[in-house]
């Protein structure tokens, strides 16, 4: 127990932030999905007009897509797109 006392923690709030847009975004994906839209069609009218009724409300899903910025979620898209690359 005493060794733990001998190491600083670290917090990073990067990843924190990172994992909450990656689970919105698979959060609203999934409710597009079950409610009939193609997502990537919805989430591109979202991101270009800033429009959240591009989004359902189904499973809070476009209050969520609201909790983050388009410039955050556009940012996570690309990151995600490049890394598979």
């Amino acid at each position: 127990m005493s060794d733990k006392l001998n190491y600083t923690m670290q917090f990073d709030l990067e990843n924190e932030k990172e994992v909450k847009v990656k689970d919105i975004i698979f959060t609203v994906y999934k409710a597009l999905e079950e409610k009939g839209y193609n997502p990537t069609n919805q989430f591109v009218g979202y991101i270009l007009s800033g429009d959240p009724t591009y989004i359902t409300s189904h499973n809070n899903a476009r209050s969520l897509i609201r909790e983050i910025e388009r410039d955050e979620l556009l940012e996570e898209l690309l990151n995600t797109y490049l890394n598979k690359k």
